[in-house]
């Protein structure tokens, strides 16, 4: 088992003050939105007790493949760690996204090579050739913008807009119009393609129509029934100002989990993450197709070949306890399952739920890892890379710890 120590991304959307209360440290002073544990090339963990000194670990993994990930996980997966884990802190408004298939990945990636687009221009869309499914653990109330809403709720929310602007003697913007007329359309695929596409592609007349409808928002406009909507759009607009993400939010499912609560996302669905702190996993990628609500490139074209124009239900993610007292949340993927310890003082270990390699990271208190191949001590903050070789590890509460720990756990889906 090795100690690894994580990258910290500081992107500007970050919290200056959550990552660092959570793993018990002092904040940098700037903002902190992710700290990345695992092996993906772009920021991997380094080792820090690997022969020869502290190792980046998809060098460590590549040293060895078999006997760190197992032969079954390097059969499905190939010789890479299949996920990662990652600690995101919201203060502000990710940007719209959606994540490719893993065949639009690999077709668009080789592309992108083949055609000598520079992997780090801001043009690029795939930096790997890997898909991106992912789920959010929350830790503190979290706030996010998820799939599609049925066509015809959203319909009726553009129609109360436009009949509570003309009783105001407000000009109704035509956008707003046609939005409800495209979500007319008796096919719910094509109702929904047709107004995300005329609202991401809008250019003036958008940004104008949502400058239109905060600035009557402002003055007295009506929001019940759809005060969490219509907020969202006045604070979405105060960081992306006439942004056509503003409007894209109202055909979107507005969530709000509660700590210990947690939603995947499948390829295709479009969402953002608005305000909160979590737990987050994914299949080990950065690919990201943007769809508004950021100043970053958007590639409306390939945007649109990715998005599944489908209403969803919230794909919420309860947690399944097992025989062996295991709290594991199981998402339909077969890179990653999560799984959340908490350990009382004078209780007895959990069993590390473990399908080839493993990474911990402890948020409350300390913990011992107990293999057959010897113990490894985690305090708070503190996080570690098992080897597939290193199963069975029990997770006990430290000697002498005082209070409850707590340490979110990701392996491969059982059998794979």
């Amino acid at each position: 088992m090795y100690e690894i120590k994580n990258v910290l991304r500081p992107y500007a959307w970050g919290s200056t003050t959550a990552i660092a209360g959570l793993l018990g440290r002092q904040a940098s002073g700037g903002p902190e939105a992710e700290l990345w544990v695992g092996a993906h090339p772009d920021s991997p963990s380094v080792a820090l007790a690997a022969d020869g000194g502290p190792l980046a670990l998809d060098t460590l993994i590549s040293s060895d493949p078999g006997h760190h990930l197992g032969s079954a996980s390097v059969a499905e997966f190939g010789p890479r760690l299949p996920f990662l884990l990652k600690v995101l802190a919201a203060e502000s408004p990710l940007s719209l996204q959606v994540h490719p298939t893993l065949e639009q990945a690999r077709a668009g990636f080789a592309r992108e090579e083949a055609a000598g687009v520079d992997r780090s221009a801001a043009e690029r869309n795939y930096k790997d050739d890997n898909h991106k499914p992912e789920m959010i653990f929350a830790l503190t109330p979290f706030e996010a913008l998820c799939g599609f809403r049925p066509a015809a709720s959203t319909r009726a929310l553009f129609e109360h807009l436009a009949a509570s602007m003309r009783v105001m003697s407000l000009e109704v913007p035509h956008v707003f119009l046609d939005v409800a007329q495209d979500l007319a359309a008796p096919v719910e695929h094509d109702a929904l393609k047709a107004a995300f596409t005329r609202l991401i592609g809008g250019g003036h007349a958008v940004s104008h129509a949502v400058r239109e409808l905060v600035a009557a928002l402002k003055a007295g406009l009506p929001m019940s029934p759809y005060q969490t909507e219509l907020s969202t759009v006045v604070s979405l607009h105060g960081h992306y100002p006439g942004d056509p993400g503003v409007l894209i939010s109202l055909l979107l499912n507005r969530i709000s989990l509660a700590p210990g609560e947690a939603v995947y996302l499948p390829a295709g669905n479009v969402h953002a993450y608005l305000h909160g702190l979590g737990i987050e996993v994914m299949a080990s990628s950065d690919n990201v197709l943007r769809g508004g609500l950021t100043p970053k490139f958007v590639d409306v074209p390939e945007l649109l070949d990715t998005v599944e124009f489908e209403s969803v239900g919230v794909p919420m993610l309860a947690a399944e306890m097992s025989e062996l007292g295991q709290e594991l949340y199981r998402p339909p993927f077969r890179e990653f399952q999560l799984q959340r310890i908490e350990l009382e003082p004078d209780g007895g270990p959990v069993p590390l739920a473990q399908s080839g390699a493993a990474v911990i990271i402890v948020v409350s208190g300390s913990v011992l890892l107990d293999s057959p191949k010897g113990d490894l001590h985690l305090d708070r903050g503190a996080s570690a890379f098992l080897p597939a070789a290193e199963a069975p590890v029990n997770v006990h509460p430290a000697a002498g710890s005082a209070g409850t720990a707590v340490a979110f756990a990701v392996t491969t889906a059982a059998g794979a």
